[in-house]
């Protein structure tokens, strides 16, 4: 632990300078003699790699680090720099860039040598077909730049060698590692997270965000075990070298001033069903929880075989206030990839998470994406006719709300508008998603690492990959519309105490002068509350919009997932849409997630889970987000065993995902007021965790505003 710590404080004082990846890039482009898109990518590349100067701490451990992209540059290099790589543009987040779970197994088994063979060999096979024998080369030239950047590490910890602080036989240490790992096979734990860290910031410096580590207890676990049985490594040592790898995760907010979202997957079960837990799973949980900071993002894969120590190993690390890990169904996760019958079972069992929640088949499928549907915005094309309040947007006109005479008939009109708006979402994707020119965007070295693209001699995006693309689309505010629709069940058809016209007149008026209908709105049933009178939408909610998206797919034939989940867009979804009929004022965020609207769920814990597992979450391949407060006390010795039993019933009854919130609202409060005296506070936002003092205003009261449970 100390030498993680005094790692980050090297880190904080090495300070934020100038980023400049594009510096060392526009080099690349500048000296490349190709004329195909590929391997001018790929000279650039191996020249971000191989060209800057190695920043190596005196308290590293595994090094690799991005302030190698710090460089000062004059006014006319800056902009040489940019306007060269311009010319050059690259795959978004929303064109599959990034949010990508590499095969880090494989790389681990045969080594960068290994896969030269397998290159050369692919070679041979399409020696006659010339697009895909300059991908292979293009490939080939930016593996060869991992390489020489290992051993320009190497070399740079023989040049430090006598500097002040730094201890010689760690440098040569180091330096053996880096060495193993550029011209052999791993033959160590250290060797092999060595390798793995440095690959990651590699796709870090190519400006590659929310880039996985996938199932680091799994494909790491058989060197820890024979390091571990020769005697050549310790437990101790080995959750050393884990904090000293993820610490500098850290480095992404130093740089670049914000978080970078690093999943790591743990635990998980196997076919036959037995837990996949090991040693190596409890020490990344102890490492992860020893940084108390926002990153890495730890997903905990929990099954019924899972051994009750991990959940409350997992618990008592939540319970320090980081938010880490999330916990994660896997019967349900597992159910809901085979449900699309397109991935092999033994790919399945393998899956893994990226960015904040998202499933992902491990190193099989191009990098992620996602986007948001706003649910309930339909209510406000139901009620006027298919144009918003605004009128600012429009969906389909479905009549006038004073036609409509049953809760089956308003339904029927609310799922066309659903619908129609599912329909204009996915034309919206495939006109963003969708690349006329792929062959200008290709990504050698990402495709690397992704099964099938060396063997095809294709781009991760066309084609090379075992899978094609998923989508996710992230269905907003599933507590807003379930609690609207019983509220107009309620009010309207059952007690008749207004009608439509009325409660179209009041939403307009965001209210105003409608305070007493606006009141009994708020009386109706509320979700959160195990309330089948509402609940049953929320079963609606999750069947309907699955089987709409289902209807669709990317455009290379890949599934289109559904996720509930938000991040903090239920703030900002909440932003563009006015008043809804469960009582909440136009602007007001939206429910968060998979969870209750919040102060509305007042049956305590238990009630939630109750409501919140009746959906059936088979259906929903991308991942829900349940976030949960409870009270630091909730964590103690006698109470942390409740919590326990509480997440067991809520994955046997089906429940797909919970994150929970272990910090008190006094707490909160204060460093809302007092900010300077809690920069180090870490809480989980949604999907993520951050430092508290670094959100906006909005995202804070948001997570204050949670019902806390006791």
């Amino acid at each position: 632990m100390k030498s993680t710590v005094l790692l980050k404080e090297e880190i904080k004082e090495k300070g934020v300078g100038s980023w400049r990846p594009d510096y060392y890039r526009a080099l690349g482009y500048s000296s490349t003699s190709h004329e195909d898109n590929a391997r001018q990518r790929a000279d650039a590349i191996y020249t971000l790699f191989a060209k800057p100067t190695p920043h190596i701490f005196k308290n590293d451990l595994i090094v690799g680090s991005i302030h190698d992209m710090m460089v000062d540059l004059d006014e006319e290099t800056g902009r040489f720099s940019s306007e060269t790589c311009s010319r050059y543009p690259e795959r978004n987040f929303g064109t599959n860039a990034d949010h990508y779970a590499p095969d880090y197994e494989t790389v681990l088994r045969e080594g960068i040598p290994g896969m030269f063979r397998r290159i050369e060999s692919s070679k041979k096979v399409h020696g006659k077909e010339e697009s895909r024998l300059h991908f292979l080369e293009a490939m080939e030239t930016a593996l060869s730049g991992l390489k020489a950047r290992l051993l320009r590490y190497a070399d740079h910890c023989m040049e430090l060698r006598g500097e002040k602080g730094y201890d010689e036989g760690r440098l040569d240490w180091i330096a053996s590692n880096c060495r193993q790992a550029a011209q052999g096979v791993p033959e160590t734990f250290a060797q092999a997270l060595q390798l793995v860290w440095m690959i990651h910031t590699c796709f870090v410096c190519e400006g590659r965000y929310a880039m996985a580590l996938g199932r680091i207890d799994q494909y790491l676990y058989p060197f820890f075990r024979r390091d571990l049985d020769s005697g050549i490594l310790t437990a101790e040592f080995a959750g050393e070298l884990l904090e000293n790898t993820f610490i500098k995760i850290y480095e992404y907010r130093v740089c670049k001033g914000s978080d970078d979202v690093v999943n790591i997957c743990i635990g998980g079960c196997s076919p036959d069903g037995s837990s996949d837990v090991n040693e190596l799973s409890y020490l990344v949980l102890e490492a992860v929880g020893n940084c108390a900071t926002p990153g890495p993002n730890l997903s905990a894969r929990i099954s019924k075989n899972t051994p009750d120590t991990f959940l409350d190993a997992c618990l008592r690390v939540i319970g320090t206030g980081i938010g880490y890990p999330a916990l994660m169904n896997d019967e349900v996760n597992i159910e809901a990839l085979r449900r699309y019958g397109c991935y092999e079972e033994e790919d399945i069992y393998n899956y893994s998470m990226v960015g904040c929640i998202e499933n992902f088949i491990t190193g099989k499928q191009p990098p992620w994406n996602d986007g948001r549907f706003d649910t309930p915005r339909f209510f406000e094309y139901l009620f006027n006719r298919g144009v918003s309040y605004d009128g600012e947007s429009r969906g389909i006109d479905t009549g006038n709300v004073s036609d409509i005479s049953s809760m089956a008939e308003l339904m029927g009109k609310f799922e066309r508008q659903i619908a129609e708006g599912v329909r204009l979402y996915m034309e919206r994707f495939w006109a963003r998603n969708r690349q006329e020119h792929p062959e200008e965007l290709t990504m050698p070295f990402l495709s690397c690492f992704c099964a099938g693209c060396i063997e095809k001699g294709l781009d991760i995006n066309m084609g090379g990959s075992k899978y094609p693309s998923a989508h996710g689309a992230a269905v907003m505010g599933i507590g807003t519309v379930c609690d609207s629709l019983a509220a107009i069940e309620k009010t309207v058809f059952t007690e008749k105490t207004t009608t439509l016209e009325e409660l179209r007149d009041a939403m307009i008026a965001d209210f105003k002068g409608y305070e007493r209908l606006r009141a009994l709105l708020l009386e109706a049933p509320k979700y959160g509350n195990n309330d089948d009178f509402v609940d049953k939408y929320a079963v609606w909610y999750v069947h309907f919009l699955s089987e709409e998206f289902r209807k669709y797919h990317t455009p290379d034939g890949g599934c289109i997932y559904i996720a509930i989940a938000a991040n903090t867009s239920n703030i900002s979804a909440g932003g563009g849409i006015g008043a809804t009929p469960d009582g909440r004022l136009a602007k007001a965020p939206l429910s968060d997630a998979a969870s209750p609207t919040y102060g509305r769920d007042v049956n305590g814990p238990t009630a939630v889970v109750l409501s919140v597992s009746k959906p059936d979450y088979g259906q929903v391949a991308c991942g829900t987000v349940l976030n949960q407060k409870f009270s630091p006390g909730m964590f103690a010795d006698g109470k942390r065993e409740k919590l326990a039993a509480l997440i067991r019933v809520y994955f046997a009854r089906g429940g797909q995902e919970m994150q929970i919130n272990a910090t008190s609202r006094d707490i909160l409060k204060d460093a809302m007021e007092h900010p300077e005296q809690y920069s180090d506070l870490v809480v989980r936002v949604s999907g993520f965790s951050a430092y508290y003092v670094t959100l906006n205003r909005a995202v804070q009261e948001d997570i204050l505003n949670r019902t806390q449970q006791g």
